[in-house]
């Protein structure tokens, strides 16, 4: 039978070798303290493995198979409510007798208690499968764990140390009855005018004298926003000044709200909140994307008011993680269906994949897969040990795998690394996602112009990743911003780790350390140099100030609209040098740890490095025209402005 964990050697491997289960399992466990749980490490992966064999043999079975029809059965609106299609209704109901929604669950309300790096790994093989059940399933399992995790940090859940495990948690029956598969939950940003702007949202939380809470607003664009349980930003604060750049008129003026949109009695179903309307979209046919209309709906405030932009930014941060993890599912998928398409069409006296132009187009979207890969483990590992350490830490340290005396530090670093690769994963693996499904037509010539051979589909379903949870360009910016803000915090440690790569490039014994060194090198080079060109414009700007006020608005007076121009311009240059880097780092370390890993980090590199090198050059020799041109028109339209 077809398994797709089974048929993935570089998957499997993670497994064997590429992640570091102890700290994983340990967490999960809580050291191996509850009574249910395995006993060690191993036992625990083990366990862990049948879950991904388990999958990869219902998606290849029960999904893959079956992606015409649901490409070609689109969800409808009904008298108020959402129909899906009747193989996306089959599917989940079969993933509801396997019990895969508890998946992630902890065994204290019924479920499996996986890690949550497994649930990501199902999210790749799913998408393997269809990105429309992929997108559906995440928000089940993701949103009950959600639904904990933000009660454990408001401080309405308890925990027992004794017995370890938590004793109870303010959304317990909503977390079991997400988990049985009865419902599922959605997360609503997007407003008809503000996207990726936060800033601009309008939807609005309001409490009435008894203390209730109350949603009123709209929502558009939401993923599988027909289900019951919605996580809603809105606005509860008004300028205290009448200011508009009073904080509480942004991000500052934000809350976070669980919102039930309808309720099932004897009686019948009744509704808080309407479908207005699911939207015809160019890919992931059968999944819901709705538009959904607030009018005082019941809402629970979780948090504080004016947490909501923090709230929301750990929701995101796991989902973006998440949206690396289903790219590499479908480029899995296109790669795998144009090698296959190749291996059979002749052309010339030889089948196509031995000409030299597919070939290598081959090798690169095969290298590509396994690099992202690499990246998004590393992603998901960090962010999880973070996340599971901090809840340890305030809750039941004396179970933490790790001393107490250590906890911070190591929350720390975890945390440094996720942020790091987290808009790195999502900005590469969303547009590498959209070019291997284009190869992908590509390679199957005008076959994959046809509908029956599925390619068109891949490039369809692929064109949102760049888009959702967050735009590959707001990754850019999000690096960027990080990046330069890291040096201008730290000078000397940055003139330090440049000594450190100019040495080890000339004198490392390890050639593929050289390599990566010189890689680190040239995205050193492109962050100098756009500090240089951000520090001279800002020195310009102080022409009009009289020289004693230089000093202050030079360290504090920064706008980031006007004095970072250079470098938001090539922010996305920046983003794909420190993309490959971060890369080669990863392969790097693990090549020296596992011989077989070599090829993959010098097929990586054979790649990069002439990318970089070109990249560098672009960073430093264009620009002047446009921004010079940007200039003039903001000046022009100020001007028009004040007249």
């Amino acid at each position: 039978m077809a398994n797709f964990f089974d048929d993935n050697d570089d998957l499997r491997w993670y497994f064997d070798h590429g992640l570091d289960w102890d700290p994983i399992v340990r967490l999960a466990e809580w050291n191996f303290r509850a009574e249910d749980g395995p006993s060690s490490v191993a036992e625990g992966v083990e366990t862990y493995r049948d879950f991904a064999t388990l999958i990869g043999e219902f998606v290849a079975e029960e999904v893959a198979p079956h992606w015409e029809e649901l490409d070609s059965q689109p969800p409808t609106l009904v008298d108020g409510q959402v129909v899906l299609g009747e193989r996306m209704r089959t599917i989940f109901a079969r993933m509801k007798e396997l019990d895969l929604h508890w998946m992630a669950v902890p065994r204290e309300f019924g479920g499996m208690n996986s890690a949550m790096i497994l649930y990501m790994i199902v999210t790749e093989l799913m998408a393997r499968g269809d990105q429309s059940v992929t997108t559906h399933f995440g928000f089940h399992g993701g949103l009950a764990m959600a639904m904990l995790v933000f009660s454990i940090r408001e401080g309405s859940t308890r925990f027992d140390p004794d017995n370890a495990q938590i004793a109870q948690t303010r959304f317990q029956d909503w977390i079991e009855e997400i988990g049985a598969g009865e419902s599922w939950g959605a997360m609503d940003i997007t407003e008809p005018d503000a996207g990726s702007d936060m800033a601009a949202l309008r939807c609005v939380g309001e409490q009435d004298e008894d203390g209730n809470w109350f949603v009123s607003g709209q929502k558009i664009f939401i993923t599988s926003g027909h289900g019951r349980f919605h996580f809603v930003i809105a606005r509860t604060e008004k300028p205290e000044s009448g200011d508009s750049e009073d904080a509480y008129a942004g991000l500052g003026g934000l809350s976070f709200f669980l919102v039930p949109t309808y309720e099932d009695t004897p009686e019948g179903r009744t509704r808080f909140a309407e479908v207005d309307r699911v939207e015809e979209k160019m890919g992931h046919h059968a999944s819901a994307t709705c538009a959904i209309s607030f009018d005082r709906s019941p809402a629970q405030l979780l948090g504080e008011r004016g947490e909501g932009f923090k709230y929301m930014l750990t929701l995101m941060n796991n989902a973006r993680i998440g949206v690396g993890f289903e790219a590499i599912g479908l480029m899995e998928a296109a790669y795998r269906k144009a090698l296959a398409y190749a291996r059979e069409r002749p052309s010339m006296g030889k089948t196509i994949d031995q000409h030299e132009m597919i070939a290598d187009l081959l090798d690169e979207m095969r290298t590509e897969v396994q690099a992202i890969r690499a990246l998004a483990m590393h992603a998901g590992y960090h962010e999880e040990i973070a996340t599971k350490l901090e809840l340890a830490r305030d809750h039941m340290p004396e179970l933490a795998p790790v001393p107490v005396s250590e906890l911070d530090a190591e929350i720390t670093r975890h945390k440094a690394a996720a942020r790091r690769a987290t808009p790195l994963l999502k900005y590469f693996a969303g547009e590498r996602a959209v070019e291997h499904a284009k190869r992908c037509v590509q390679i199957h010539g005008g076959n994959g112009y046809i509908k029956e051979y599925g390619a068109e589909k891949l490039l369809r379903d692929a064109m949102i990743l760049p888009i959702y949870e967050g735009t590959s360009q707001i990754q850019s910016l999000m690096a960027m911003k990080d990046t330069l803000g890291l040096v201008m915090k730290d000078p000397q440690g940055f003139v330090r780790e440049l000594a450190q790569a100019r040495w080890r490039a000339l004198s490392a014994r390890d050639p593929l350390e050289r390599r990566v060194a010189k890689l680190q090198i040239i995205a050193h080079d492109a962050t100098q140099f756009l500090l240089r060109k951000t520090a001279a414009d800002k020195v310009r700007s102080l022409s009009d100030k009289p020289v004693s006020q230089w000093s202050e608005a030079f360290l504090k007076d920064w706008n980031p609209k006007r004095d970072f121009a250079w470098a938001m311009l090539h922010a996305e240059r920046l983003t794909r040098i420190l993309v490959d880097v971060q890369i080669a780092e990863i392969l790097l370390a693990q090549a020296v740890a596992h011989d077989e890993r070599r090829e993959l980090c010098e097929r990586w590199l054979d790649r990069a490095e002439p990318r970089d090198r070109y990249l560098l050059d672009e960073i430093t020799t264009t620009g002047r025209r446009l921004l010079a041109d940007l200039t003039r028109r903001r000046g022009a339209d100020e001007r028009a402005a004040a007249e």
